[in-house]
């Protein structure tokens, strides 16, 4: 039996690995198909702390990875199907593999949700983002779309302000879901623009995106409108399937956890996205995955005791 296990391996595995690792625990990580996280899909990242110039997504994971690897973290490229309890800590289900380990630390993230469009994966982190706190830097006196009605939309659209020349929220009905003061400030924006009735058809460039057809949802016109990127704001579906109703959820799906990031499950701990439905920041997930790994490491002292 392990002593720790890592299910996931975005910014807040990869740190709970790395101080999970120094403190001679062990870990094993399993990192699934794609590891990364959400960062994969970011061109650049200028609000990593330690990076004035800059740094990729993919490199910062790359350097995650490399970091964790030095101090011990043996790392599986494979998806986790399974998760149960048994005597003494849980096991985990790979395939037709099975793993125990007497702690867990889960880092599943959130996947953001996409338009569903055919060649939408094409233009991810290059003309299409899901953060705008990320990547709005990067469209300084731009035109851009954000797509979406509820209060995220609102706040991301609003902050868009602060570097596009103009915002034009899409929304696929004539009525948002937006609280009414979400509503006031956008609509009171002079920068903010609505288009109603409307949904993004298709998605045109080379990459990165030039234009896109938008369809009226009520008449089904269609119209091509140039534009410099998109926003989306349509939610986020936390990774939590394989955990199969045991460990308690909040109201919008996301693992709940006490300041500590331990679940309601003993020894079994959860840090970033997957239980944090406000921030979705790689500093905040980094945070998080330092407090699961120091909480998981107190854990094994006690039960060792």
């Amino acid at each position: 039996m392990e002593k720790l296990i890592i299910i996931g391996a975005g910014v807040a595995g990869w740190t709970a690995a790395i101080y999970a690792a120094r403190a001679e625990l062990k870990p094993m990580m399993f990192t699934g198909a794609e590891e990364g996280g959400q960062l994969m899909l970011t061109t650049g990242v200028d609000n990593f702390p330690g990076f004035p110039e800059g740094i990729l997504g993919p490199d910062l994971m790359q350097n995650m990875k490399k970091q964790a690897e030095k101090f011990g973290t043996k790392i599986i490229q494979k998806n986790v199907t399974g998760f149960k309890k048994i005597n003494e800590g849980y096991e985990i289900m790979v395939g037709k593999e099975t793993y125990s380990a007497k702690s867990i630390i889960i880092s599943t993230g959130a996947s953001a949700r996409w338009l569903g469009l055919p060649n939408e994966k094409n233009f991810q982190g290059r003309g299409i983002h899901t953060c705008a706190t990320c990547d709005g830097f990067f469209y300084k006196n731009k035109e851009i779309f954000v797509v979406g009605g509820g209060d995220s939309a609102m706040e991301e659209s609003i902050f868009l302000t602060k570097f596009a020349k103009k915002v034009t929220v899409i929304h696929r009905k004539d009525v948002l879901r937006a609280s009414k003061i979400m509503q006031e400030k956008a609509k009171k924006n002079p920068k903010i623009e609505f288009m109603w009735n409307s949904e993004i058809a298709e998605l045109k460039g080379e990459p990165p995106l030039k234009s896109v057809v938008i369809k009226d949802t009520k008449t089904e016109e269609t119209k091509e409108h140039k534009i410099d990127g998109i926003f989306l704001a349509i939610g986020h579906v936390p990774n939590v399937k394989i955990f199969g109703g045991m460990v308690d959820l909040d109201d919008y799906g996301f693992i709940k956890t006490d300041s500590r990031r331990r679940t309601n499950l003993p020894g079994v701990f959860a840090a970033g996205d997957v239980q944090d439905r406000l921030y979705k920041q790689a500093v905040t997930a980094a945070g998080t995955g330092c407090e699961a790994a120091l909480e998981a490491e107190r854990y094994l002292g006690e039960i060792k005791e």
